[in-house]
């Protein structure tokens, strides 16, 4: 299985990223991890998109998640939503298609330093990524996580919590192959 993952920061020190890299490797396959940085796109707008027509970056990001069997994707969060930058590279991916996610199957997680674990911009990612043909198996919000993650989970509940839910993405996953 080739495992695409990534957290929806650009913090070179991104906890969502760290928690992505966790994540996917709860799962046996080959494991991709991107940054966002590699990425980087202009600021979209109708005007830019008419005179220099769609990044490669938007391109080369929508034949990753094409040429992959499972995305897990973490989500930051800035002031309440996504980051701009993610919110960015959702925007220009999907107005040069607008099946950003290709039916993939989706683990969608997030964390923060906070006691919400960037429940907002998980909750946004919730209703927003099925209108870009998301297929989202299961989610998980890590707060506190300088509290909670050390090389794992270490608060027992939520690893509980964590680990049911990937066991069930895992029965999911073996009933679409």
């Amino acid at each position: 299985m080739k495992i695409l993952a990534f957290g929806a920061s650009t913090s070179k020190s991104s906890i969502n990223q760290q928690f992505a890299h966790f994540a996917a490797h709860q799962f046996k396959g080959e494991v991709n991890m991107i940054d966002l940085n590699d990425f980087e796109m202009p600021v979209f707008s109708v005007d830019k998109e008419k005179e220099d027509g769609y990044p490669v970056q938007a391109q080369e990001l929508h034949e990753i998640i094409e040429e992959s069997d499972f995305l897990v994707i973490s989500m930051t969060e800035h002031n309440g939503s996504y980051s701009a930058a993610f919110k960015n590279t959702l925007d220009w991916c999907s107005r040069l298609n607008n099946s950003v996610f290709h039916d993939k199957p989706m683990l969608l997680i997030s964390t923060s330093p906070g006691k919400l674990g960037a429940k907002f911009s998980l909750e946004a990612a919730l209703n927003r990524f099925p209108r870009h043909t998301a297929n989202i198996l299961g989610h998980f919000s890590l707060p506190s996580f300088e509290e909670n993650f050390k090389d794992g989970i270490i608060n027992e509940e939520l690893a509980k919590e964590f680990n049911d839910l990937i066991q069930n993405v895992k029965e999911t996953l073996a009933k679409i192959k």
